[in-house]
């Protein structure tokens, strides 16, 4: 990314904090349909390259024994965690930002890179993720336009705007997609393919353990594409306001690519 791309991208964040209104203290579940055509053609695509290619794999991951899955899982959530801190900071969650250092610092150690979780049982709460998306919507952003993305899947004007400032200040990222950064820290691996594994793995320890979640909510749903809109946006209106997400049996971080990847 270049240096112009950045300060852009800094000006706009910062306009957004100084004059975007504050959301109330419940955001309404809903967002304006800008591209349903568009949303409705492309969630069958997904649909039928999940069918095709992701669930197999999924299913394939699933069948490796349950000590290689909960490392495998813990390491990836390690990782996202420096995301996550980010957007505490970002948030003015010091609190958050505390916990969450604290975390990694334990599990990336003590944990073996973050295949285990000490940091639990010495009293480091685990908590949901946290994207710029959710900052924004902290800031006061509107959510704008509801629309699907290939492979992506749901997402938001907000959202959108979201994942692009993700790239920025995802520590990670910008070790693994810095040249500088390599060179001084002096390790040629650490390069941007290890960057795409993470995420890749993410993805697949997502999907494992929701093969059946999405198949009963494609099997009960009158409308599939409104069904999933609806639980997006409940979702990530939950996730902004920290409220707790009734009716969820799963881990918050389970279904964290469905509200955003």
């Amino acid at each position: 990314m270049s240096k112009r791309l950045k300060l852009i991208f800094s000006v706009l964040a910062i306009s957004i904090a100084i004059y975007a209104p504050q959301l109330s203290a419940e955001e309404k579940y809903t967002a304006n349909e800008c591209f349903e055509r568009f949303s409705r053609g492309t969630l069958k695509f997904n649909q039928g390259l999940d069918k095709a290619i992701f669930k197999p794999i999924a299913k394939g991951y699933r069948a490796l024994p349950v000590p290689i899955r909960s490392g495998t899982s813990n390491f990836v959530n390690n990782l996202r965690s420096l995301l996550t801190f980010s957007n505490n900071v970002l948030q003015g969650d010091f609190k958050g930002a505390g916990n969450t250092a604290g975390r990694f610092a334990i599990n990336t150690t003590v944990g073996i890179l973050g295949f285990f979780d000490p940091a639990a049982k010495m009293g480091f709460e685990k908590k949901g993720r946290e994207d710029f998306g959710q900052t924004l919507g902290v800031w006061g952003a509107d959510t704008g336009c509801y629309f699907i993305l290939p492979i992506l899947g749901p997402t938001t004007t907000r959202d959108a705007f979201g994942l692009v400032g993700n790239v920025f200040i995802d520590p990670f990222y910008q070790l693994t997609h810095n040249t500088e950064t390599d060179i001084v820290i002096g390790n040629e691996n650490l390069s941007e393919h290890n960057y795409y594994y993470y995420r890749g793995t993410d993805a697949v320890d997502f999907r494992s353990k929701n093969i059946e979640s999405l198949e009963s909510l494609e099997k009960n749903s009158i409308d599939f594409y409104a069904s999933i809109k609806s639980l997006y946006l409940q979702n990530r209106s939950q996730k902004i306001s920290n409220s707790p997400i009734s009716g969820k049996s799963q881990d918050d971080s389970d279904w964290e690519e469905i509200d955003n990847q």
